[in-house]
């Protein structure tokens, strides 16, 4: 990997934090904090986006900045799991498996029809 590539991922990847952090906290704002609205929403973004980056076919190296460094920025596994395991501990065991299979479920098809497009164009 040359060194502008790992450049970008780094400068992709700061634009990808601040944008998960806006997006999470706008989303929160409006619907509520009972559920982790926000990091629903930018989770299944990034996977339509990733989705669209690999289906439009891309060079290695612009997906390995868009993908590696902004949509693997913009996404996080380790809040969707910290917080699904935070509604478990509040003895709120339906929610925690909604968010977890919620999350799965239109993750998966978030990513497909990213792809789709992505394809398509």
């Amino acid at each position: 990997m040359s060194l502008s590539v790992a450049v970008g991922i780094g400068m992709a990847g700061g634009f990808g934090a601040v944008l998960r952090f806006w997006l999470d906290g706008t989303v929160a704002r409006r619907l509520g904090r009972d559920f982790p609205y926000g990091t629903l929403v930018v989770n299944i973004t990034g996977a339509f986006a990733l989705g669209a980056l690999v289906g439009a076919a891309l060079g290695a190296d612009a997906l390995r900045v868009a993908g590696t460094g902004l949509v693997g920025a913009f996404t996080t596994f380790s809040t969707w799991a910290l917080e699904s395991h935070r509604l478990g501990e509040d003895g709120q065991l339906g929610l925690s498996a909604l968010n977890f299979a919620v999350s799965l479920a239109l993750g998966v098809v978030a990513t497909w029809l990213g792809r789709e497009l992505g394809m398509a164009l």
